[in-house]
């Protein structure tokens, strides 16, 4: 993560935590790398001057850092400290090192599908904890996701609402990033944790693609785009592009949920890993085996045919030979007895004829 110098508008000290760097900044206010007395680094962010004198802000600002106090999980940085009743709120979560996702891409290009599956895997694991302790957050976007040493942590619920709550902060007014919010969101309705998982099936295209599944453009035409059209997939891995395509399916309920999602992935992500094809693909390859095993190659005539095929596989896998096989080899066997008789019968007859003959010859 880009660290910054302190601008001499910045606080230097906020509640226990000396600042030391600015992280970034966003549309609640600005987020500084921290550390306490015992040296533990945090990310403090410090809530906007005209947000915090909303008294609505403050109020759900509260309540929801009260519901964040509740997650517990792996995959997200935990809520350390928060002052709510400062002149200007602000809360501290653990500080995760490592380049956020949006970056990584960016720099590097976009993720295998491996790679990319294994990530949903984790994100899809974490948002399980996520809704369990009854929050939604909202925001999930690539910038929001942090690419740890000891894997990808969801960060930023500064924005996250208990489950139901309405994602207008004033009137026609959509909370999140244009591209990443699922269409209930757009339109104003409750969000729940199915619009977590249409958000993270963006991320993840975005992973895989280098770009939105949306396209690029102005927050409106991002935002329509999201409501009335397809998402644009061409260029996704095969292995993953059925998956996300349900992810971002317009309907909520026919989005799966975060269990089952995590549980594909990280099917996916084994067999990609391993290199081993879709099942589909297993098939199209096994079956003109099978059918080259019985059936006569082409141009091949009658029972001479049947007979060659029958006999491969004796000579490649060790099976039992066909029956034209044993006879053949019984037929050896019968051919060198016969020979065996007849060189042993010779002989006797030859060592006779000697005998015979020394005997009677001249004294």
């Amino acid at each position: 993560m880009a660290m910054m110098r302190l601008r001499r508008e910045d606080p230097r000290v906020v509640g226990t935590f000396r600042l030391h760097r600015r992280l970034g900044a966003g549309g609640m206010g600005v987020v500084y790398l921290g550390s306490d007395r015992r040296g533990q680094r945090v990310a403090l962010k410090v809530i906007r001057p005209d947000l915090s004198e909303d008294q609505e802000f403050r109020s759900r600002f509260a309540r929801e850092v009260s519901a964040a106090r509740r997650i517990r999980g792996g995959c997200t940085a935990r809520l350390v400290a928060a002052d709510l009743e400062a002149s200007r709120p602000w809360f501290a979560t653990q500080y995760v090192p490592g380049p956020s996702l949006h970056d990584r891409v960016l720099e590097h290009g976009p993720l295998s599908a491996a790679e990319t599956a294994a990530i949903g895997a984790a994100l899809a694991e974490g948002l399980v904890a996520v809704h369990e302790a009854g929050v939604v957050h909202r925001d999930l976007k690539p910038s929001n996701i942090l690419l740890s040493p000891k894997g990808p942590r969801i960060i930023d619920f500064g924005i996250a609402w208990s489950t139901g709550a309405s994602t207008l902060t004033h009137v026609g007014t959509a909370v999140g990033s244009p591209g990443f919010l699922a269409p209930e969101q757009v339109r104003g309705q409750g969000v729940t944790p199915a619009s977590d998982v249409f958000s993270l099936g963006a991320t993840l295209a975005y992973a895989a693609l280098g770009d939105s599944p949306f396209g690029q453009g102005s927050s409106e035409v991002m935002l329509y785009r999201v409501v009335h059209e397809e998402p644009q997939l061409d260029g996704v891995p095969a292995a993953l592009a059925p998956l996300l395509r349900t992810c971002l399916d317009k309907a909520p309920e026919e989005r799966p949920s975060t269990m089952r999602l995590s549980l594909r992935l990280k099917e996916i992500a084994a067999r990609e890993a391993r290199g081993v094809p879709q099942p589909a693909r297993r098939q199209r390859v096994a079956v003109p085996a099978a059918a080259d095993a019985e059936a006569p190659p082409a141009g091949s005539g009658g029972g001479s045919g049947r007979e060659r095929t029958r006999e491969r596989p004796s000579a490649r896998g060790g099976r039992r030979p066909g029956p034209s096989a044993a006879r053949r080899a019984a037929d050896q066997r019968l051919l060198r007895q016969r020979v065996f008789v007849f060189v042993t019968v010779t002989l006797v007859v030859a060592l006779g004829i000697t005998l015979a003959q020394g005997c009677q010859g001249p004294l």
